[in-house]
């Protein structure tokens, strides 16, 4: 977005002023005296000087941070917030004399420490979005143009299992956006960010105890980066003790798919472990393949509840094997929601758990901006985990000290303002949540997968597979018309082929519960007009999702059902209509070619001429 208000013409201008200042700066500190290390530099400078503490000292004073490389060398770096009077402040700390010197700062100078080989003169950002939208009012009015295609929060639930797409409360978002918060720099002076630390300091003290265990690395800017480091964490710990043999994982099929992937990555060799038919993990083959493995076993890798949406009985029995064969219990803490005040990877015998906050500890999810995936170990691995070189170290998984934090303040928020009793209910409630819609829906669709009890545990998985043989209607299809309800279909074929799986969480009231359950039984007596051959197997709602605005409206209407049918099925939808933007896609043929989603080769011409 800053590149579409700016444009090309906007974003070479502020590039030629950082420079223009940049060079202003270099050539007044050179004129001073000093040494500059590069004779090229676009808006960062490295200065020789014969001792940085004189420079500090009075830098500090101007309240200004530069980078201490050496003691003789000085980083600078200026940017598209450097105001000219920060220059005259900056520069006077390179004088010899007590008395600042007065001199000019050339707005319109040419620039001359650009390699000349290196000054771009081919176009760039031609796309018309890019040249359109230059003032506020079109840049919001551009914004909300996109914001309508969204099915967001704002519009309903959303129901995706596994992915936990629970609500970003404003009163934790609301300090992000408070000066000396966001404005922070990752390498600012600790004697400067000591209120930051406490609230670093706090929130690892609250994590430790939430999960039942004694060390945390607030370090990984992803879930997937936190698999990876909570990986590291065990390889360096078996390395630590001359076990450099120990590099088998075994992963259970039902795992999530980055499991393997970031095992290979650290280094290790996956070795999968069967399920039983009712989604628990085989003992048997466990036990077997731990002995199998045993001198080899790095450590196992799963997830409590399980993917499938179970609490296992059996999972101390499965940490109990693995340490019994001198392995590491790593648990995914994607399903963290179904555990918080009710029981702790710590309690159920893990070695190290990865947190996805943007899952439990309500920080915005992908999209919504950067991620954050922190590690709690047990003691015996705390030295082992990911350091930083601002603290000595050097196995950082991470640019930054404490990765992306400025979001550790929405989890920080979250957690103090719910409290333990708070955090419990918020568990409990996103347990009851989804037993309570499990419950209506059992009956019209089977649900596979539960516990022994016969219940789910946070979310639960909608078998649509018989469809395909009664109806010819697929996953996709339910998926695409739940669009036409208003609703975000739930996770796809994941961790089952042809199944949807739900997980409602804390966030949701029962009215809304009620809502997206109304819908999916709707869609049920849809299918069922196909399987009574009261709807065609071809001509139908489902197979014609989503229904676009431009669709119904046509004057033209050849479907076998009506436009109510297809665009208000139920009359909760005419209080408050989405309208999707795009209708039925070819997903297959779009996987499997490449499309060009530019402007026509015909609108580039047109520019030019």
């Amino acid at each position: 977005m800053y590149a579409v208000y700016h444009g090309p013409t906007g974003l070479k201008n502020i590039a030629k002023r950082i420079a223009l200042l940049t060079q202003t700066v270099a050539d007044a500190i050179e004129e001073r005296g000093f040494e500059l290390l590069a004779e090229n530099f676009f808006d960062s400078l490295t200065v020789k000087v014969p001792d940085i503490n004189v420079i500090r000292q009075k830098v500090e004073k101007q309240q200004i941070n530069l980078r201490y490389i050496s003691n003789d060398l000085i980083g600078i770096s200026l940017d598209e917030t450097t105001e000219v009077a920060d220059l005259f402040d900056l520069i006077n700390c390179f004088e010899n004399d007590t008395d600042p010197v007065a001199f000019d700062i050339p707005q319109d100078a040419e620039l001359n420490r650009l390699p000349a080989g290196l000054v771009r003169t081919s176009a760039y950002l031609t796309h018309p979005v890019f040249n359109t939208y230059h003032s506020e009012s079109q840049m919001m009015r551009y914004i909300k143009h996109l914001e309508n295609k969204d099915l967001s929060l704002n519009t309903s639930m959303i129901s995706l299992g596994s992915c936990t797409m629970k609500l970003n409360a404003a009163s934790e978002m609301m300090p992000l956006s408070w000066n000396h918060w966001f404005r922070m720099h990752p390498f600012a002076p600790a004697s400067q960010v000591e209120g930051y630390k406490f609230i670093i300091d706090e929130l690892s003290k609250y994590l430790c105890e939430i999960t039942g265990f004694d060390a945390c690395s607030l370090q990984p800017n992803s879930g997937a980066q936190g698999e990876y480091a909570g990986l590291l964490t065990i390889r360096n710990y078996h390395e630590a003790n001359g076990d450099h043999h120990r590099k088998v994982m075994l992963i259970p099929i039902s795992a999530h798919g980055t499991n393997p992937a970031s095992a290979v990555m650290a280094g290790m060799k996956v070795v999968v472990v069967k399920a039983l038919d009712n989604g628990y993990i085989d003992i048997e083959d466990l036990k077997m393949k731990a002995a199998q493995y045993s001198n080899e076993l790095a450590g196992i890798m799963i997830t409590y509840p399980s993917t499938y949406g179970v609490y296992e009985e059996t999972v101390k029995e499965i940490t109990e094997i693995i340490h019994l064969h001198g392995g590491q219990v790593y648990m995914d803490g994607a399903n963290m929601n179904a555990q918080v005040g009710l029981t702790a990877p710590g309690l159920i015998g893990a070695d190290v758990c990865h947190l996805n906050l943007h899952k439990t500890f309500a920080i915005p999810h992908g999209g919504g901006g950067p991620g954050m995936g922190p590690i709690c170990v047990k003691a015996h691995l705390a030295k082992h985990l990911p350091g930083h070189v601002t603290g000595g170290t050097s196995n950082a998984v991470s640019a930054a000290p404490f990765g992306s934090a400025s979001i550790l303040l929405i989890s920080y928020g979250y957690i103090r303002m719910l409290g333990p009793d708070g955090l419990k209910s918020t568990t409990e409630y996103a347990i009851l949540n989804a037993n309570y819609m499990r419950a209506r829906l059992q009956g019209a669709y089977d649900i596979l997968y539960l516990g022994t009890n016969g219940t789910c545990a946070h979310e639960f998985i909608v078998d649509l597979r018989p469809f395909k043989k009664s109806a010819e209607v697929e996953a996709e299809d339910v998926a695409k018309r739940l669009i036409d309800y208003g609703f975000h279909a739930p996770t796809m074929s994941f961790p089952v082929p042809g199944t949807i799986m739900i997980e409602p969480t804390e966030s949701e009231d029962k009215a809304e519960l009620d809502r997206f359950c109304d819908a999916l039984l709707s869609i049920r007596e849809e299918i069922k007009e196909i399987e009574e051959a009261r709807a065609d197997k071809k001509d139908n709602p489902l197979k014609n999702s989503p229904h676009t605005q431009l669709v119904v409206t046509a004057d033209e209407w050849k479907h076998s059902y009506t436009r109510q049918t297809a665009a208000f099925p139920l009359y909760y939808i005419t209080q408050n209509k989405f309208w999707p933007s795009v209708a039925r896609v070819n997903n297959t043929h779009g996987d499997r070619n490449l499309i060009c989603t530019c402007e026509p080769v015909e609108a580039y011409m047109e520019a030019e001429a």
